[in-house]
């Protein structure tokens, strides 16, 4: 039984990882932060499309932004390009479940700093991307992720967090929230009206704890939802390398 807010006396055994056999994409995801906040689900629901709803977590619904360094992204049989592969980007996300109880991901944008991995995530895979002036600076274990939207808009919606990374969560600390948050390895899109699903295999994070220095966001209120309220949830990670599948319907 979790306690308030997702703790737990002992921890709680990881999801596992799909298999994906024949991936779309390869990526790399390094210098992860998580910072996520409680919601009404009902403010959720009403952003989400028909298909989907909102999967709580003691009553709620959470939103995140994920900030991180996308490195190594290539297709099958072409190697990663050093200055296209290799770009930060920040996800807006919720967790949701379709009509036949699977549970994944609904992102509300994906905001990256290559203009071609924006246009490509939106022509090619449907997802609410956009191009942003970004960097990720790393010095002395202290993260400065830097975000500033640039099309589509809103123009100039922001993310700009200082994180301080932690120590490991011991094994007692991983609990039903932190795989809650974490491990999720499916995502959906709506294409040409239909909902779509693919997997995303990866290995199970090695979380941390973190500290947030400073946080100056708009993301989530351009998204459509009130700003957040209290103090967020961090897990930070040095990150994973996945595998995506084709989306499938």
């Amino acid at each position: 039984m979790h306690l308030p807010g997702g703790g737990q006396e002992a921890g709680v055994r990881a999801p596992s990882s799909p298999r994906v056999a024949w991936p779309v994409m390869y990526q790399q995801w390094e210098r992860m932060t998580f910072i996520h906040w409680r919601y009404r689900p009902e403010q959720v629901q009403a952003l989400l499309p028909p298909q989907l709803r909102v999967e709580p977590f003691d009553g709620a619904a959470w939103v995140g932004l994920a900030c991180f360094l996308m490195r190594d992204v290539r297709v099958p049989g072409v190697p990663a390009l050093p200055w296209m592969s290799t770009f930060p980007e920040t996800n807006l996300r919720t967790y949701v479940r379709d009509a036949r109880g699977r549970t994944g991901i609904w992102f509300f944008s994906l905001d990256a700093a290559r203009l071609a991995a924006a246009l490509g995530g939106r022509g090619g895979f449907w997802l609410p991307y956009h191009w942003s002036g970004m960097s990720v600076d790393v010095r002395d274990g202290h993260t400065r992720y830097r975000c500033h939207r640039r099309l589509p808009g809103p123009v100039g919606a922001r993310c700009d967090a200082d994180v301080e990374a932690g120590v490991p969560l011991l094994e007692r600390e991983r609990d039903e929230l932190a795989h809650f948050l974490t491990a999720r390895f499916r995502l959906f899109s709506v294409v040409a009206g239909r909902l779509a699903t693919a997997l995303v295999e990866h290995p199970p994070w090695p979380l941390h704890h973190a500290h947030l220095d400073g946080l100056d966001q708009s993301l989530v209120q351009a998204a459509g939802l009130p700003a957040p309220r209290g103090q967020p949830v961090l897990h930070a990670s040095p990150g994973v390398r996945a595998r995506v599948s084709r989306w499938r319907w």
